[in-house]
């Protein structure tokens, strides 16, 4: 299971209707997830390194995320996050 990071045209932003996601925030902290669905965010803020069984992946503000449903993982938030979110 890969998570995909990628960045946005605003057009894309626009054309998934990102602005109207959802916004969940969290401060410095380090927890265990698993994604029951797949989940699509855009980091407004923040950093992060996720943790998975093939490898980390640094998550940055400006990076859309796509983490595949039953993926298990362990968040380590670096810089407090803010960001648009929707499950599917």
């Amino acid at each position: 299971m890969q998570i995909q990071v990628e960045k946005l045209t605003a057009e894309e932003k626009q054309q998934r209707g990102v602005d109207s996601w959802p916004i969940w925030e969290r401060g410095v902290s380090r927890f265990d997830w698993y994604y029951d669905e797949t989940e699509e965010c855009l980091l407004l803020e923040g950093e992060v390194e996720v943790e998975t069984e093939s490898g980390t992946v640094h998550i940055a503000a400006g990076d859309f995320v796509t983490f595949p449903r039953g993926l298990s993982c362990v968040w380590d938030i670096r810089k407090p996050v803010r960001k648009h979110y929707n499950f599917r």
